[in-house]
């Protein structure tokens, strides 16, 4: 046997698996998930359940913290790493566990970019560590109603707590998103509504908007059984007229591009930047959806002033 052959296999940072969501476009990238199972958020739309890994109690990956810098040593490209994709990095759970706070550390100290993706005002803890690196936080934000937020989020940070928290980390300089993801017909879609984001958004400093309708699969349908009978029924009748694309139940094509045209012309009538997520509609895009576009942005003027 070869010593090559003996050598054990070194460990990276994960990659994003974008081939296993339908439709995705976003660039390469790492992908770190401190926390397996299903976020304490409890969302109602959650299509992380579709996963093994994301099913049950949530679960910190104690591991990590031995394991974060071995695989960082070994990673040879400099991709943005996102934080994360299934499980929210800022759990309740991480004010005790520290795990993403752990993971940023490393992370920051090779200079890798970061991509968080939260719903949770902790996330303002770790400012420091963001001004140490290109980042930018994107923070989910369906509604500015505290009862269509407690039907479909009903144990996330409230949306005025995601605004005061997504202001601080735009006032450090420090380019943000706001996702309204998923955007579900008959509860979040009032126009109405989600003019009043794009416009709290926008006066915060909030650089782009992404979007997304939800998009049905294997557990969901059972769960909002579960939740809301009522809800449930109303929304299984909107979805029966929809598409299956790469094992998710999407709404009717034109109903969701009607949705997503009139989101952003709104969005632009404030000066943001708009992209949908996985939503086969590139002519609608502005922007790159993850917001790796700063990322690129600021690494090239950081590269012009060397």
């Amino acid at each position: 046997m070869s010593e090559s052959a003996k050598r054990p296999k070194r460990k990276t940072l994960p990659k994003f698996n974008s081939p296993r969501t339908a439709l995705c476009t976003c660039p390469p990238k790492y992908n770190i998930n401190p926390y397996l199972g299903r976020c304490t958020h409890n969302c109602l739309y959650c299509y992380a359940i579709k996963f093994p890994g994301f099913n049950g109690k949530v679960t910190p990956r104690l591991n990590l913290k031995r394991e974060i810098s071995e695989m960082v040593e070994g990673t040879r490209r400099r991709l943005p790493v996102m934080l994360s994709d299934s499980t929210d990095p800022y759990q309740p759970l991480e004010r005790e566990y520290e795990l993403t706070r752990g993971c940023l550390e490393v992370l920051v100290k090779h200079r890798f970019p970061i991509l968080i993706v939260t719903k949770s005002d902790l996330v303002v803890r770790d400012i420091d560590l963001f001004k140490k690196t290109l980042t930018v936080v994107s923070m989910t934000i369906t509604t500015c109603h505290d009862d269509i937020a407690a039907l479909i989020e009903p144990n996330a940070p409230k949306p005025y707590a995601r605004f005061q928290a997504l202001k601080k980390v735009a006032d450090e300089g420090i380019p943000t998103v706001v996702r309204i993801d998923p955007i579900i017909p008959t509860v979040n879609s009032d126009l109405n509504d989600l003019k009043q984001i794009v416009s709290r958004a926008s006066k915060i400093g909030v650089k782009q908007i992404t979007a997304s309708t939800m998009k049905i699969v294997k557990g969901l349908p059972q769960l909002m059984r579960n939740a809301n009978l009522h809800l449930y029924s109303r929304l299984m009748k909107i979805y029966s007229e929809g598409e299956w694309i790469g094992g998710y139940k999407y709404l009717k094509r034109n109903l969701r591009l009607g949705i997503l045209k009139t989101l952003k012309a709104i969005v632009q009538e404030y000066g943001l930047e708009f992209a949908t997520c996985r939503e086969g509609f590139l002519e609608l895009n502005t922007t790159i959806c993850d917001g790796t576009f700063y990322c690129r942005k600021m690494l090239d003027g950081f590269l012009k002033h060397k």
